[in-house]
């Protein structure tokens, strides 16, 4: 096996539980702009959690934020985000600059592999040309392009970048026997030979695309069991005994993934002049349901203005990642009705949620008498709540809603109402 030398550019959810795997195989660079989070990664220390301390100060990574010590790698991967702009549009700048940075590296005979969620095409006619800018090279001849989709699950650890099938696409067979032994030693699932760059590009996007019709679909079950007076959780519940039920669940759709790569096929199908009906439907009403739970809530206070606590702003439970979170949809929809509203999140890194979100965040959970709690991310901290935390935070008559349906199973403290969805 050749001793390649890699770099990974970005080290966020992606990109550093991807780099500490190759490590164990192929010298590996692992290169971030940000300087604080290369200072944090050298300490031994990942703040998303996906990389454990341990893991990470047994790694034989080399960390860096100067893109002078990229050159020499001959085979560069890039997992930087892909996010989407104010009016749902792709957000290609981080492609750009990382196209930029590693342009600038780049020596003939080396591959560059992007992992970022893109739709079909996007890899050999923009990156591709942008590389070509920035190194003077050329796609295909000097250079080769690779594409190999992230699978990362934040806070799933049991589906590990070790443990999944990755796929791979090279630019021409040669390419994607290379990706195929790079990618194979550090993955017990094996990978995938896709047909082309493009089919891995658009089997990426309609992985959570499916995914968020799959739940837009649920939740707009879950808009008409609220009419009809039914828990949603009770009727999936039921529904889930047929063998062949999909198990999706309502709530709040955002995190950088699955609130967010639909846009992309969308943007791919109308360049093409297809209007894409079932997917921006299905965006539609996940991006409604923050507003609509906060309805729901006002109805179950009786419409007038109250005095909220909110558990939990995260995306997803146990995760730290603040990016396109729904949970502010709730609270504007909240506010918008009259009520005063705090927030507490037990992981949420503060600066952040201040910085991204305009909200400051509680230091602790040691006022009490809210007229209603709402369980907003089913963080363990709040899952495990106890009968006296409950009759602290909630005054007697007030609400606690629960949107994930995280405290069903318990019966609440005497005098305490019940909402959920």
């Amino acid at each position: 096996m050749k001793n390649h030398r890699i770099a990974v550019i970005g080290l966020g959810y992606v990109g550093l539980p991807l780099a500490v795997a190759l490590a164990r195989h192929f010298p590996v660079i692992g290169f971030d702009i940000k300087d604080e989070r290369i200072a944090e990664l050298s300490d031994g220390h990942d703040r998303t959690g996906e990389v454990a301390d341990s893991a990470l100060r047994a790694s034989s990574i080399t960390l860096t934020s100067d893109a002078a010590d990229l050159k020499g790698t001959d085979v560069y991967i890039v997992t930087v985000p892909t996010p989407v702009t104010a009016d749902n549009k792709p957000d290609l700048s981080p492609l750009y600059s990382a196209c930029k940075t590693v342009g600038a590296a780049l020596a003939k005979g080396a591959i560059v592999v992007f992992e970022s969620t893109v739709y079909p095409g996007l890899t050999e006619d923009i990156c591709g040309p942008a590389l070509e800018k920035a190194s003077g090279l050329k796609a295909g001849s000097d250079f080769f392009l690779g594409y190999s989709p992230e699978r990362i699950n934040p806070g799933d650890h049991v589906h590990r970048v070790e443990k999944i099938v990755k796929v791979i696409a090279g630019q021409t067979p040669e390419v994607t026997e290379v990706l195929a032994t790079i990618y194979g030693s550090m993955t017990e699932a094996g990978v995938h030979r896709a047909r082309s760059i493009q089919v891995a590009e658009a089997a990426k996007v309609i992985e959570n695309a499916q995914r968020d019709i799959n739940i837009a679909f649920i939740n707009e079950v879950t808009m008409i069991c609220q009419r009809l007076g039914l828990s949603v959780h009770d009727v999936l519940d039921t529904a889930g005994t047929k063998w062949n039920f999909l198990p999706f669940r309502p709530g709040l759709v955002g995190g950088h993934c699955i609130g967010v790569d639909p846009f992309y096929l969308a943007e791919c199908a109308t360049n093409l002049g297809h209007h894409p009906e079932i997917i921006l439907a299905g965006r539609k009403i996940n991006d409604q349901m923050g507003d609509f739970i906060a309805d729901r809530i006002t109805a179950g206070l009786g419409g007038k203005p109250s005095d909220i606590l909110v558990l939990g702003l995260t995306f997803k439970e146990n995760v730290p990642d603040l990016r396109n979170t729904k949970v502010v949809d709730l609270i504007e929809g909240l506010k918008k009705r009259g009520h005063s509203v705090v927030v507490h999140d037990v992981i949420a890194d503060a600066a952040e949620a201040r910085h991204e979100y305009g909200l400051e965040l509680l230091h602790d959970l040691s006022r009490g008498g809210y007229d209603a709690v709402v369980g907003a991310v089913a963080h363990e901290a709040y899952a495990t709540l106890t009968d006296s935390e409950f009759s602290r935070l909630v005054r007697p008559g007030g609400l606690v809603a629960d949107i994930k349906g995280q405290w069903r199973a318990r019966t609440l403290p005497d005098g305490l109402s019940r909402w959920e969805l």
